[in-house]
Parts: C-alpha cells; sequence; structure tokens
C-alpha cells in the first residue's frame, strides 16, 4: 500500500526546501518529488528525531522499567519528535546492570510497534574514572578487565553503545575490542588527557558523552577531553543542550567549531515530561525543582528533563542554524549508532517524519509510515512541565 505525505517545507539533506511530496510503501520513503502532489500541509517536515542517551521519562526509569512503564515512553515520546531512542543504563553493579538490560530488552520485546521504538542499550558505566563520577557511584565503577568486557558482550547485537574511561587500567584494548565487536565506544566520566583521547579515536572511539560534563576540561596547554574532541573530526560530540549542563556561549562555541559533527542528546532522566517532584536515575531518588533541573540529593546535577524538540529549539533560540540544529537531533546521531535508514528523508529509508507546527513544535509524527502522534487529537496521559524557551534560559 502507497501512501503520500505532502508538505509546504521540509528537510532534505542540507538545506529546507519545498513543497515537497513524499511516497511511502511498506513503512520506507519510496519517492520524494520536490512539488507538491495534492495539498501540502503547513509547517516544515523533518526525519524522526534520533534521542542516543536517555535513562527514563515520563516517569519512568530504564534500571527499573516494567511492561507499563516501557510503554508509557514510548506512547509518549513522539509527542517530543522522537522516533527511535536508545535507552541509557548508568553505574551499577555490574551483574546487576546486565540484569537490568536484559529486563529492559525483555520489556521492549513486547511493546515494539507501539510508538517510538528502542535502538538496543547503551552502558554508560560501570567502565569509568572515579575522579569524574558526576552523579554516578564511583564506588561502584570497576575497570574493564577482558572477563568484564566478555560479560558485556554478552548482550550481543542489542549492545550498541558503552561509554568509558579509556584512562582505566584495560581502557584501551577495551576500546579495541568493543569496537571490533561492532559496538559503538564513548568516551565519558574520564579524567583522560588530551593524549588519551586521541589514543582512544585511534583504537576506534567515536563519540564524547555529554561534552564538557563529567571530564577533564579543556586547557590553553592540556587540552583535556574538550579540546580534543572540538578539533577532531573522528568524534562525533553528544550535547545536553539544556543551557544548563553547557551554558548558551559554550553551545555556540560547540557549533562553531564542529557543527556537523554535534548529537543533541536529551540525557533525560524520568522527570522528564514530568512536574516538579521525586523520580528515580539508576535506583536512586533525584528531585526536579522549579529550575527545571534534576539534582541529586547532594545538589549534583542528575541527568535532565530536557526532551529533544526543547532541544533543538534551545539551540535555534541562541542562533544556531536551523538546518544545523536538526541535522544534530536526526542524521547525526543516526549515523554515529550506524543506523543509515534513520534521520533523512531520501529513498530507502525508514518512514520516520515530523511535521512541525509554525512554533516548532512536533504537530503530527510518523514511525514506518504509522501516524503515532497528531497533536489535535492528543490526550497526553502524564502532565508536561511549563514550556520556558526564553533564549538563554534553561528547560
Amino acid at each position: 500500500m502507497s501512501t503520500v505525505l505532502a508538505a509546504q517545507k521540509a528537510l532534505i539533506g542540507r538545506g529546507f526546501t519545498g513543497p515537497v511530496s513524499v511516497r511511502i510503501e511498506d513503512g520506507r520513503i519510496a519517492q520524494v518529488i520536490e512539488s507538491a502532489d495534492g495539498e501540502a500541509a503547513n509547517g516544515l517536515l523533518t526525519p524522526g528525531l534520533v534521542d542516543i542517551q536517555v535513562n527514563g521519562a515520563f516517569g519512568a526509569d530504564f534500571a527499573e522499567i516494567d511492561e507499563e512503564g516501557l510503554r508509557r515512553i514510548v506512547r509518549n515520546l513522539p509527542s517530543t519528535g522522537v522516533t527511535r531512542f536508545l535507552p541509557t543504563l548508568i553505574t551499577a553493579d555490574l551483574t546487576a546492570l546486565l540484569e537490568q538490560a536484559r529486563v529492559l530488552l525483555s520489556a521492549v520485546s513486547t511493546v515494539n510497534g507501539a510508538g517510538a521504538q528502542s535502538l538496543g542499550v547503551h552502558l554508560e558505566g560501570p567502565f569509568l574514572s572515579p575522579k569524574r563520577p558526576g552523579v554516578h557511584d564511583p564506588s561502584l565503577m570497576v575497570p574493564p578487565t577482558p572477563e568484564r568486557v566478555d560479560a558485556v558482550l554478552e548482550l550481543r547485537d542489542a549492545l550498541r553503545m558503552v561509554t568509558l574511561a579509556p584512562e582505566l587500567p584495560g581502557g584501551f584494548d577495551a576500546v579495541k575490542r568493543l569496537t571490533e565487536a561492532g559496538v559503538l565506544v564513548a568516551v565519558g566520566h574520564t579524567d583522560a588527557t588530551g593524549a588519551e583521547t586521541s589514543k582512544a579515536a585511534d583504537l576506534g572511539a567515536h563519540m564524547i558523552t555529554h561534552l564538557f560534563n563529567a571530564q577533564r576540561g579543556l586547557g590553553h596547554r592540556e587540552p583535556g577531553v574538550p579540546g580534543v574532541a572540538l578539533v577532531d573530526d573522528r568524534y562525533t560530540l553528544g550535547l545536553i543542550a539544556d543551557l544548563a549542563h553547557v551554558g548558551a556561549d559554550a553551545c555556540r562555541l560547540v557549533f562553531k567549531a564542529a557543527g556537523d559533527r554535534v548529537a543533541l542528546v536529551t540525557d533525560a532522566v524520568a522527570a522528564a515530561g514530568m512536574p516538579p517532584g521525586v523520580y528515580r536515575l539508576g535506583g536512586a531518588d533525584v528531585l526536579l525543582s522549579d529550575d527545571g533541573v534534576p539534582r541529586s540529593a547532594e545538589g549534583t546535577i542528575a541527568g535532565s528533563a530536557l526532551t529533544l524538540d526543547r532541544a533543538v529549539r534551545n539551540i535555534i533560540s541562541i542562533g544556531v542554524d536551523p538546518v544545523t540544529a536538526f541535522r544534530a537531533a536526526t542524521v547525526v546521531p543516526a549515523d554515529t549508532i550506524g543506523e543509515s535508514a534513520l534521520g533523512r528523508i531520501e529513498p530507502g529509508a525508514l518512514a520516520d517524519l515530523v511535521l512541525w507546527d509554525d512554533e516548532l513544535k512536533p504537530s503530527k509524527v510518523w514511525v514506518e509510515g504509522k501516524l503515532v502522534y497528531d497533536a489535535a487529537t492528543a490526550e497526553p496521559d502524564t502532565p508536561l512541565p511549563p514550556h520556558r524557551e526564553a533564549a538563554g534560559q534553561p528547560l
């Protein structure tokens, strides 16, 4: 069966064009015509957003997930423009962490097709540096010995990304082995020097987990992780654009230096899409206060309450070109995770699409050609926090 979606404007490749008609067959884009086939919808048509670092949302934490919680997440994520996501599990005892992953993957298998779709699992720990723990428990961080790497690789194809500190004993060997196994290795929660960051790239690491946060900082003689990441074309830079984790000027710097290598991520926790209150992250409580930033009991920022559509609007609000902003939430993360059929509007791509209104909020969302969200008829089953989107104001 063939269907056609037509829009006044669309993100095609590296620019906006329109009007555009997109013909869909069997869940994939069969043809893209740069003219309107019938009446074209008002608004901007883009690929579905791809979030490759998300710990939870809408009241549910992936570390304590059940079928009901996961169903709530996949049903509500399309309201934020997200059609694909990579569930992230933070540091825990390795045996417990792998059990969390298995429970999560089992739940995913039961809700597939109900909305946004999971891409597998991202382990953000336990191979991290106790010197840069963030909100992770440093007592549970361990070096990536061959036996421990064997254990995580038992997740097989479901294991899509591992964040680690390469300077740990065995770290460089782990980067090489995981990369050879087809796992994306990200450098994060690390005290690595610039030289060590470059060596990790030599061995196959290709992403930086939440640039600037929980890593050795940028210095004028010792560039640290950010300094190398900003100039090394081998790295994709994960950026939490809530304007609290990274300020507006620093975000502008990142896009000026590495615009085509920036992947917007949320690092969202269960508090995302929810009102102020206490939520869970990796088995611990975090407080979402009126400022919109989740924090641990000690006051450390604990993930975010960001949604990816807000990240795009935030970046545009500080002066980044809209095409670049949308690419940072679509094709860049898709390519980084090795999903060449996602994040683009072109023949052969999966028909994951978002129609945006004049305020750049999702109006309609399709996953593999199936309408999964329509703002005109939607009845969200969780309350959303108030929109606060003035330039430079964190969400």
